[in-house]
């Protein structure tokens, strides 16, 4: 699980760079954008997480 957590920081925040950046920089973060922005953290986690798991049952 450590490995999901550092690959959702990294990739999440290269994400929300993309994707929120300017309206953070602008000050235009609302409610809505926070929801997407949290998101944008969650997706690399599960799909990471998810690897690891089709990873680990294929091995068997």
């Amino acid at each position: 699980m450590p490995t999901a957590l550092k690959v959702s920081v990294v990739v999440g925040s290269i994400l929300f760079a993309i994707n929120h950046g300017s309206a953070l920089v602008k000050g235009q973060m609302n409610q809505q954008r926070w929801i997407s922005g949290s998101l944008t953290y969650l997706v690399p986690y599960a799909v990471n997480i998810h690897g690891q798991y089709i990873s680990r049952t294929r091995k068997r």
